[in-house]
């Protein structure tokens, strides 16, 4: 009886997590499924989720850790596989391509960096679906031009998937599956390595929006 309430309450905090991540609240999504995980720990879904969260949050420590309570309790060998090369060190045919041609394409070296980050994380957050088969060099040019385009940088799409040896059409279709998979936006927090963020200009017109509607509204 006390197991199926468990699951019950498991099921609920799961959805509510996700209803938070949906809505970028991933501190609320973090409590949630760890919640989730702790009513029910033996469900994988739960694991992932909480992975997915913590990587969205930049918090990779936690979301690692996570992933390694998804891979103990994950059945299908494939995706426990595919999961498993995150925790390798040495450096992926991805990261390899992208380190070396954003180099001599003289792409700064901290977009450099924010492009294995995106890497990471999309990996992560593609959850169990399974990750689109792409050759190396072409999803090396979709982080590549992905980071450019947060950034601002001025580049020209044609000439980027030359440099990478890919099409354009190609191209653009990986890098429209990143916008979607990680809800990429211009100067997105995560991986924008400007001094000032237009977005912060944003945020602050927003509150003092909201500070003259109080006032005028008597609130």
């Amino acid at each position: 009886m006390a197991a199926e309430k468990n699951k019950r309450q498991a099921v609920k905090q799961n959805k509510a997590g996700l209803d938070c991540f949906e809505n970028w609240d991933i501190d609320n999504a973090i409590v949630a499924f760890k919640e989730a995980t702790e009513h029910d720990p033996d469900n994988p879904e739960y694991h992932l989720n909480l992975a997915r969260a913590y990587a969205r949050s930049s918090d990779y420590q936690h979301a690692m850790q996570s992933l390694g309570d998804y891979i103990r309790t994950e059945s299908d060998p494939d995706i426990v596989e595919r999961y498993e090369r995150l925790f390798s060190s040495a450096l992926d045919e991805v990261e390899t391509s992208l380190i070396e041609t954003m180099r001599a394409e003289e792409m700064p070296l901290q977009q450099i960096g924010k492009a294995i980050q995106m890497w990471l994380e999309f990996r992560i957050t593609v959850g169990r679906r399974p990750l689109p088969q792409a050759k190396p060099s072409l999803w090396a040019a979709s982080l590549a031009y992905a980071i450019g385009k947060v950034n601002f940088t001025e580049l020209e799409r044609p000439k980027l998937a030359k440099a990478f040896g890919v099409t354009d059409k190609a191209l653009k279709e990986r890098y429209e599956e990143l916008i979607n998979v990680l809800d990429l936006m211009p100067a997105d927090y995560r991986y924008f390595v400007g001094e000032e963020n237009p977005l912060d200009k944003l945020v602050e017109a927003a509150q003092l929006l909201e500070e003259l509607d109080a006032k005028f509204r008597d609130k």
